[in-house]
C-alpha cells in the first residue's frame, strides 16, 4: 500500500521486506484496530487521516514526481466531493463505487484544464496560476445554488455509504471502507509510478530540456500528471465528505485546506508515497498530543486560539527546518534510523 516508486531496481530482500511490512500493516489495519478502536478514535483521528494521506498521495503525484507546483488542492477535493454528491443525488442508478470514480474523473477534468498553464509556466508562478482553481470552485460553489440542490447555506448532507447490501453507517464501517479505497488507489498509484509514465515524471521534474530531447512528450506528461493527481484529490475529497465530515460546505474547502495537504508532503518527504502517510499522521495526531500538553502543563491559559496559533507556529518551524536541513522530510529520518537498527543488530547478536 505504501511502497515507493523509484526508477532504479529494487533489489528482491528489499523488495520482500517492503511487502511484508504491507501485509502486516494491512492485517493490523483490517484486524486489528477495528477490534480494539474506540467510535472516538475511527471518526476523528483514523478516518480524516487516511483521507487526507489520499489527498498528500495525489499532490505527491503532481508536486514530488512530475515537478508541478500546486496551491489548489482544496477545490479538487471540493470537486469531488460534490461532484459525487450530485451524481448520487440525480443519478440513483448509479451505485456509490461509480459515482466515487466519476467524480475523480470529474476532477481530473478539472485538474487538466487548470494545469494548461504548466505548458508555460514553472515555478512560482505556476504555484500562483494554480490559485485560480481555488477561488474559481469555491465562488461557483457559492455562486450557484444547484451544486448543493439549492441549500441556502450551501451544505450537502453526504448520502449513507452503501456497497450493493452492506451499509457502513458505523463509525468502524466507514473507517474500513475508506481504508479500502485508500489502499486501492494507492497500490495503482505505486503501479504507475513504477511504469514509464512515472520514469517520465521524473524526468520533467529533473530536468525539462533534456527529457524532450530523449523524447519524453512534454505536453502529454504534464496534463497526466494532473490529471492523476487531481483524481486521487477528488476521490478524496469523497471520502472527507461521505465518510469523515458527512456534512460539508464550500468554506471547509478553503485555502488554508491545500497549505496543509502541501505541508503533509513536505514534512511527510517529497517524491515518497510513505511519505504521504508519515507526514498524514503527523498533521492529524499533532494537534491532539498538542492539546492534551497544553492542557496539562498551562490548565485552562490552553484555549482553542492558544492551540491553533501554537500549532501554526511549530509547524511553521518544522517546515523551514526540514527545507533546509532534511528536504526529504520525515520518512529519510526514518529510513535512516531503521538503517542504524539494522546494522547494529549483528553487533548486538555478537556480543
Amino acid at each position: 500500500m505504501i511502497l515507493d516508486a523509484t526508477v532504479t531496481p529494487t533489489k528482491p530482500s528489499l523488495l520482500k521486506a517492503n511487502l511484508l511490512g504491507v501485509v502486516i500493516l494491512l492485517v493490523l489495519a483490517y484486524g486489528l484496530v477495528p477490534l480494539i478502536g474506540l467510535d472516538y478514535l475511527m471518526d476523528a483521528v483514523l478516518t480524516p487521516f487516511l483521507a487526507l494521506a489520499l489527498a498528500a498521495v495525489g499532490l505527491n503525484v503532481l508536486t514530488g514526481y512530475a515537478g508541478q507546483v500546486s496551491l489548489g488542492s482544496a477545490a479538487f477535493l471540493a470537486v469531488g466531493a460534490y461532484a459525487a454528491y450530485n451524481l448520487n443525488l440525480r443519478v440513483p442508478e448509479l451505485p456509490l463505487l461509480a459515482d466515487i470514480v466519476l467524480a475523480g474523473v470529474v476532477a481530473a477534468l478539472f485538474g487538466i484544464i487548470f494545469g494548461l498553464p504548466s505548458l508555460r509556466l514553472r515555478g512560482f508562478y505556476l504555484a500562483v496560476s494554480t490559485l485560480a482553481a481555488q477561488f474559481f470552485v469555491q465562488w461557483a460553489l457559492t455562486k450557484f445554488g444547484w451544486f448543493s440542490n439549492d441549500n441556502p447555506s450551501g451544505v450537502i448532507d453526504a448520502p449513507v455509504i452503501r456497497i450493493g447490501r452492506l451499509t457502513f453507517t458505523s463509525a468502524i464501517g466507514r473507517y474500513v471502507f475508506t481504508l479500502t479505497v485508500v489502499a486501492f488507489a494507492t497500490a495503482l498509484t505505486a503501479r504507475l509510478l513504477a511504469s514509464q509514465t512515472g520514469r517520465n515524471f521524473i524526468a520533467v521534474r529533473d530536468h525539462e530540456v533534456a527529457a524532450k530531447v530523449i523524447g519524453v512528450p512534454l505536453l502529454r506528461t504534464k496534463l497526466l500528471a494532473f490529471a492523476v493527481s487531481s483524481f486521487l484529490i477528488g476521490v478524496a475529497g469523497v471520502l472527507w465528505a461521505f465518510a469523515y465530515l458527512r456534512t460539508v460546505e464550500p468554506a471547509g474547502f478553503n485555502l488554508d485546506r491545500s497549505f496543509q495537504i502541501l505541508f503533509i508532503i513536505i514534512i511527510g518527504g517529497l517524491a515518497s508515497l510513505r511519505g504521504a502517510f508519515v507526514g498524514a499522521a503527523f498533521i492529524v495526531a499533532f494537534p491532539l498530543l498538542l492539546s492534551r500538553l497544553g492542557a496539562a502543563l498551562l490548565g485552562g491559559l490552553f484555549d482553542s486560539g492558544v492551540l491553533e496559533m501554537s500549532q501554526r507556529i511549530v509547524i511553521g518551524a518544522l517546515i523551514i527546518v526540514f527545507l533546509i536541513a532534511e528536504p526529504r522530510g520525515l520518512i529519510a529520518l526514518l529510513d535512516r534510523a531503521w538503517a542504524s537498527l539494522r546494522r547494529a543488530k549483528p553487533q548486538t547478536t555478537a556480543t
